[in-house]
C-alpha cells in the first residue's frame, strides 16, 4: 500500500488545479464541451416539465374534471414529450459524436507534448515514467482528466437541476395545513419546518461525504494497482495487439506468465488481493453507509410529503410533483457534494498531469538562417566535445576533436555503448554538448534556426520503424513528395521489381492497420534489399538438392528469373559483373553462388504474381515474413 499525503492540500489548491486541468481539455477539445454543455442544460431543466403538467392533469382528474381542460392537458403533455424526447435524442447524437473521440484526443494531447518537448527531456526515463504513471491512474479508475470531464459534466448537470427542484419544492413548505386538520397543523410551526429541512439537508449531506470517503481509499492506495495494470497491460493484450509477438506467444505459451500474476492470492486484482480487501471493509462499509442514508432520506420525504396531503395542505397531483422535485433535490444536492468530494480526491491525479504539461522547453534555438548550398559543402567540426546524459556522471563522449565535410564518407565504429549513437544525436542536436562546441561552417549550431539546421541531415537509426502509410510517404518521410525520386531510390535500393508488383505503386499501404490492401513488409525487406532475398531464397533451394535434378523454379521475382533464363548473369560475369550500361551488376557474391549451383541442374522458369497466383509461393512469402519476425 502506498503512504497517505503528508500534506492535505487546501479547498483553494484544489479548485486552482481543477481549474487549469479543465481549462487544459477545453483548449484540446472546444467543440465537445459546448455539445456537453448545452446537452446537461436542456437535460437538467426538461425533466421539470413534465413532473408539474402531471401534477396539472391528475389534480384535474381528482378535482373538476373538464373535458375540455383535461384534453388541453393530456396534448400539451403528449406534445412536450415529444418535443422534448426530439430534441434530447438530437443532442445525444450530438455529444455521443464528440465524445466518441474523447480517448484519441486526450492520447493526442499527451502524445502532441511529447513530441514538442525538448528532445532532452523526451529521452529522460522520468518523463516516461510520469506518463506511464498518468495512463495507469487513467487506466485504473479513470483518475485524471477523464475523471474531470465526467465530474465536471455531473456538477453542471446537478447544480442547473437544483435550481429547478428547489422551485417546484418550495411551495411545499409554504403550503398551509388547514386550522381545521387537528394535530396536523403543527406542520405549520416554523420549527417543524426548519428541523425536517436541517435533517433532510444533514441526510443528503451525509451520504455523498460517506461514498467519497470510500473513494479516497481507491485513491490514497492508487500506486498499489500500477504495477499490476502494468502487467495486464502487457501480457494481457500481446497476443490480442501485437501481432509482432504472436508467434512467440503461441510457440513459447508466453501466455502463462500473465497466469500467473492472475491466479496469485497477493495480486491487486486477485480476490484476495489487497483492493478485495480494501471493498470488503473500509470502502464496503462506507458504501453500504452511503446506500442506507439515501433510502432513510427517500423514506422522510415521502413521510413529510404525504402528512400535508393527508392533511389537506394540497392534492393528490402536488403529491406526485413534491415527492419527485423533493427527490431529485436530495439527489442533486449529494450529486454536488460528491463531486465536489471526488475532484478533492482527484485533484492529487491532476497534479501529475500538469506537472507532465508544465515540463518547459529550455533548449535554445538559434535565430541565424542557415546557408543554401547548392553544392552541399558543409564543413562540421566538433571542437573539444564532450557529453553525459543528465543525471548521469559518467562521460559518453570526451573531448572529441573531429572535422569532415558533408558528402566526405566516414565510418564511426567502436563496441556498444562507446558512443557512437551519441555522436550522431549531437550531430543532429537533438542533444547539446555538456563541454565543449559544434560547429557548421564556422558557427555554432547552436546559433541556427534549429529546423534549417536539422533539414542538412537525413538519419537512419539502427531501430527505425516503418509507419502504416503510404510506401511513398515512409521512403520520402513527407506527406508531399517527387514520386519519380522515390521510385528511383527504391530501384537503386533492390525494391524496384517488388514495386512493379504492387496494384497502387507508391499509394500503397505498408501494413493492415487501415486498409485490407496494406501490403506486409518483412523485417528481412525493411532491412535489406528485396533482390538479395530472392537470390538467397534461390540459392538456399538449390543447396537442399542432394543430386542433379530436373528443376521447376517460381519465382515472383523478375530480376532473378530474366537475369538466368536470357543469360543476363553469366555476361556480367564474363565481364568482370559490369552490366550492358557499364555500371557494376549488384549483388556479385549472390550470383557467383547461385551460378554455380544453376549449372549442376536443369532449370525451368515459371514467372508468378507475387502474392496472388500461386499456393505455394504465397507460403513461402508467409513464411519468410514469419521467420524475418525473429530477427526484429
Amino acid at each position: 500500500m502506498s503512504k497517505k499525503k503528508d500534506k492535505t492540500m487546501t479547498f483553494g489548491e484544489v479548485f486552482k488545479i481543477n481549474l487549469r486541468s479543465l481549462g487544459l481539455l477545453y483548449n484540446n477539445m472546444p467543440n465537445m464541451f459546448i455539445a456537453k454543455i448545452i446537452g446537461i442544460v436542456w437535460g437538467a431543466l426538461t425533466p421539470y416539465v413534465g413532473i408539474y403538467l402531471s401534477a396539472l392533469l391528475i389534480n384535474e382528474l381528482s378535482g373538476a374534471k373538464d373535458p375540455k381542460r383535461l384534453t388541453t392537458l393530456v396534448v400539451l403533455t403528449l406534445s412536450s414529450a415529444a418535443l422534448i424526447t426530439l430534441v434530447s435524442v438530437l443532442f445525444n447524437k450530438w455529444i455521443d459524436l464528440q465524445e466518441s473521440a474523447f480517448w484519441y484526443k486526450m492520447n493526442k494531447m499527451y502524445s502532441d507534448k511529447m513530441l514538442k518537448m525538448d528532445y532532452v527531456d523526451e529521452d529522460d526515463p522520468k518523463t516516461h515514467q510520469l506518463l506511464s504513471t498518468i495512463q495507469q491512474n487513467m487506466n485504473g479508475g479513470g483518475w485524471g482528466l477523464y475523471r474531470l470531464y465526467v465530474n465536471i459534466g455531473t456538477l453542471l448537470s446537478a447544480v442547473l437541476s437544483l435550481f429547478g427542484g428547489i422551485a417546484m419544492t418550495a411551495t411545499l413548505f409554504t403550503r398551509r395545513v388547514p386550522d381545521s386538520a387537528g394535530a396536523y397543523t403543527a406542520l405549520n410551526n416554523p420549527l417543524f419546518i426548519v428541523t425536517i429541512i436541517a435533517v433532510m439537508l444533514a441526510v443528503t449531506f451525509i451520504s455523498p461525504i460517506l461514498g467519497s470517503k470510500g473513494e479516497s481509499y481507491y485513491a490514497q492506495n492508487a500506486d498499489t494497482h500500477n504495477l499490476a495494470n502494468r502487467l495486464f497491460g502487457f501480457y494481457g493484450f500481446m497476443g490480442t495487439y501485437n501481432k509482432e509477438a504472436a508467434t512467440d506467444v503461441r510457440m513459447y505459451r508466453i501466455d502463462k506468465i500473465c497466469e500467473v500474476f492472475n491466479k496469485d492470492k497477493t495480486s491487486t486484482f486477485a480476490s484476495n488481493g489487497p483492493f478485495a480487501k480494501i471493498a470488503k471493509k473500509i470502502t464496503g462499509f462506507y458504501s453500504a453507509g452511503s446506500a442506507a442514508v439515501s433510502v432513510i432520506f427517500t423514506g422522510c420525504a415521502y413521510v413529510f410529503v404525504c402528512m400535508k396531503a393527508l392533511a389537506g395542505a394540497f392534492g393528490i397531483g402536488e403529491v406526485t410533483q413534491y415527492v419527485s422535485s423533493i427527490t431529485r433535490v436530495s439527489g442533486n444536492v449529494s450529486s454536488i457534494v460528491s463531486c465536489i468530494g471526488e475532484m478533492k480526491n482527484n485533484a492529487e491525479f491532476l497534479k501529475l498531469v500538469l506537472e507532465y504539461f508544465d515540463i518547459p522547453n529550455n533548449m535554445y534555438e538559434g535565430s541565424l538562417s542557415v546557408e543554401k548550398r547548392s553544392d552541399r559543402n558543409y564543413e562540421i567540426e566538433f571542437r573539444d566535445v564532450s557529453f553525459k546524459y543528465p543525471g548521469s556522471e559518467t562521460y559518453s563522449l570526451r573531448h572529441v576533436n573531429l572535422k569532415f565535410k558533408i558528402g566526405e564518407k566516414l565510418a564511426v565504429v567502436g563496441q556498444n555503448g562507446s558512443g557512437k549513437t551519441t555522436f550522431i544525436k549531437l550531430l543532429c542536436r537533438l542533444y547539446d554538448p555538456t563541454e565543449g562546441e559544434i560547429l557548421l561552417n564556422g558557427i555554432n549550431i547552436r546559433k541556427y534556426n534549429y529546423n534549417e539546421y536539422m533539414n542538412v541531415f537525413s538519419v537512419v537509426f539502427q531501430d527505425f520503424k516503418l509507419l502504416s502509410y503510404t510506401l511513398g510517404a515512409n521512403v520520402a518521410v513527407s506527406e508531399k513528395y517527387d514520386g519519380a525520386r522515390v521510385k528511383k531510390c527504391l530501384t537503386e535500393a533492390g525494391f524496384g521489381d517488388r514495386l512493379e508488383t504492387l496494384d497502387d505503386g507508391l499509394d500503397t499501404y505498408l501494413y493492415k492497420d487501415f486498409t485490407k490492401k496494406g501490403v506486409t513488409v518483412s523485417g528481412g525487406e525493411a532491412q535489406t534489399t528485396n533482390n538479395r532475398m530472392e537470390l538467397t531464397a534461390v540459392i538456399q533451394a538449390l543447396l537442399a538438392l542432394r543430386e542433379p535434378c530436373i528443376v521447376e523454379l517460381y519465382s515472383d521475382s523478375k530480376y532473378v528469373l530474366d537475369a538466368l533464363e536470357k543469360g543476363w548473369a553469366w555476361g556480367w560475369r564474363r565481364k568482370g559483373w559490369i552490366k550492358s550500361d557499364k555500371k557494376p551488376a549488384l549483388n556479385p557474391d549472390l550470383w557467383e553462388m547461385l551460378l554455380g549451383l544453376v549449372s549442376q541442374h536443369e532449370l525451368h522458369y515459371h514467372w508468378v504474381k507475387g502474392h496472388e497466383s500461386n499456393v505455394n509461393n504465397n507460403r513461402c512469402d508467409q513464411q519468410a515474413v514469419l521467420e524475418s519476425q525473429k530477427f526484429k
